[in-house]
């Protein structure tokens, strides 16, 4: 095993319009690394118009270290009913290989965390994929409680259009 050394500096930002190309190409390596790039279908120009169009769905941050664009966070509020508080939810993280164990994925929740409590927010939750263990011994080590009782349930493309047609 390979000892974790660390970067000089992560320096996390807000996400602008220029950085719209390089999080489409960190969500392209992010979709090659879990084995679903065939369901990346979206554009940058949509990436562009969600994060900072009129009516913006999400944010990004963007970590750099060492010179280099290191990874990012892309986020969303929701909201729990039973808190009674909206929440923090992460969509993606993703820190580029090399920059792996240096305290870039670390230093990127800690920031996501900070938000969600300065913002007021009740819980900061994601998912991740049942074989990406070293993701999973990662977010334990950090104090995520995995919740093996729940599933996500989708509807999305075509099923999306029609969800509920046949009840009409």
């Amino acid at each position: 095993m390979t000892a974790a050394r660390s970067p000089q500096t992560v320096d996390i930002r807000p996400a602008t319009p220029a950085d719209v190309s390089i999080m489409y190409a960190l969500v392209q390596e992010l979709a090659t690394y879990e084995k679903l790039s065939h369901e990346v279908t979206g554009t940058p120009e949509a990436l562009r118009e969600n994060l900072f169009g009129d009516r913006p769905y999400a944010e990004a941050v963007v970590a750099r270290a060492e010179g280099a664009v290191a990874g990012f966070a892309l986020f969303f509020h929701n909201f729990s009913t039973f808190l009674m508080q909206p929440g923090l939810y992460l969509e993606d993280l993703y820190v580029r290989p090399a920059f792996r164990r240096q305290g870039v994925g670390t230093a990127l929740l800690n920031h996501l965390a900070e938000l969600a409590v300065q913002r007021g927010c009740g819980r900061f939750e994601w998912s991740v994929l049942e074989w990406n263990q070293p993701a999973i011994a990662f977010y334990q080590r950090m104090g995520a409680e995995v919740k093996s009782d729940w599933r996500i349930c989708r509807v999305s493309g075509p099923r999306l259009a029609h969800f509920g047609a046949e009840l009409d």
